[in-house]
């Protein structure tokens, strides 16, 4: 089942992504547009903009059963092998290092085709994706999310609720972010350490987490990658993680739903981990590679215009008053100004090799809700504890 969105609705949407996220068009741009065919309504539009421009359009239409169209879907974890997975053609390489700007629009028909792989041949098929991870986040790129009635059913919604939400909030002008995110951004540029304050519901008792954000660059996030966008977030030195997390907000990663986690960290490792839903796919996912071990990123959620905290990443760890961490890999341009240059690939090269910088195949979040009734209780950089004003952090 599809929804009719207003052409007109779906013509900002795709003005913004192409002129706010990309920059703008040009002739010698190649841009890959990536989604399943459900996504094909935005898809078209993008197509026929960027051609109009005088562009090329690599419209990558991908399988129902390819989360997120990595360069295997779910048949060959399920029916081949780990020798097989690791056989990726050339031209598929090729393919990607010939695109210079990357849209990618999430949104899936089912879902549940990508639920549950085995787990040596899922874990196989995450590390073969890794290297053109790599090549796209090298790329000037951004994610968007197109409702369907999949996705609408994991919420519990109708897809006309599900739809408005959606389209509601990737229909505004994303430089209103600019001026609200400002202030927590400063903060965490010059900041020296973050400490969070969560409850473990189930066990009734207080965790904190600690780490060092000390030389870190921050990232204020206005639609350049998501969209729609709200964040701040930087990369920590990922040896100096150290506590306990809780985090309450359920987020929906290959095809299941991840529920009240907690993570135990020690010397930047995470040495003990539980969910109340979706153990599995925790385990799977931490237990990817050595760097899916540690956290990549700590981040505070700055949207207040997206009230509804859907489970889908993109969506949830921008709702004002939430805080996320990401386990698996870092953020580059967290730690040097220009990380595309040799001077910087040297630089990360030397912070991987020291514990700084993590490496990993996984970078998935997981979100704290602060808002009333959630389980975080505080947010510290420095010294200075966050307050919320309207669902927004702000310095008190």
């Amino acid at each position: 089942m599809t929804i009719n969105i207003p052409r007109r609705k779906l013509e900002i949407w795709a003005d913004y992504l192409l002129d706010h996220s990309m920059g703008g068009i040009q002739p010698e741009d190649v841009v890959m547009v990536k989604g399943e065919p459900i996504t094909w309504p935005l898809m078209s539009i993008l197509q026929n903009k960027i051609f109009a421009a005088g562009a090329i359009a690599d419209i990558y239409l991908v399988p129902p059963d390819n989360f997120r169209g990595r360069v295997w879907g779910a048949s060959i974890a399920r029916h081949g092998t780990t020798e097989q997975i690791q056989r990726v053609p050339g031209w598929h390489h090729d393919r990607y290092q010939a695109m210079n700007k990357y849209i990618e629009i999430l949104g899936s028909e089912q879902p549940e085709l990508v639920a549950n792989l085995p787990e040596e041949t899922g874990k196989a098929l995450v590390r073969a994706d890794e290297p053109f991870k790599n090549i796209r986040l090298a790329k000037n790129w951004v994610l968007t999310l197109f409702p369907t009635q999949a996705f609408a059913d994991i919420e519990g919604m109708s897809l006309a609720e599900y739809t408005d939400i959606i389209v509601s909030a990737s229909t505004v002008n994303p430089k209103l972010l600019e001026q609200a995110e400002e202030p927590i951004y400063e903060l965490l540029e010059r900041g020296r350490s973050v400490r969070v304050v969560t409850r473990h519901p189930g066990e009734d008792r207080t965790l904190e987490l600690t780490m060092d954000i000390a030389g870190r660059y921050a990232v204020k996030c206005t639609g350049r990658r998501n969209f729609p966008d709200g964040e701040v977030f930087t990369s920590p030195d990922a040896n100096s993680v150290q506590g306990e997390i809780f985090v309450d907000l359920p987020v929906f990663y290959d095809g299941v739903t991840i529920r009240g986690i907690y993570l135990k960290c020690s010397d930047g490792v995470i040495t003990g981990y539980t969910a109340d839903d979706g153990f599995d796919t925790l385990r799977n996912i931490i237990e990817t590679d050595a760097g899916s071990h540690r956290l990549g990123e700590v981040a505070l959620g700055m949207n207040n215009g997206i009230q509804t905290a859907l489970k889908h990443p993109l969506f949830v760890e921008k709702v004002g008053g939430t805080f996320h961490i990401a386990i698996g890999s870092s953020y580059p341009e967290s730690y040097v100004r220009e990380p595309n240059s040799e001077s910087g690939q040297r630089e990360i090269e030397r912070m991987i090799a020291a514990g700084i910088c993590n490496k990993s195949a996984q970078h998935v979040d997981i979100v704290a809700d602060f808002r009333p009734g959630g389980c975080g209780q505080a947010v510290f950089i420095d010294d200075i504890r966050l307050a919320l004003q309207d669902n927004l952090w702000i310095i008190p």
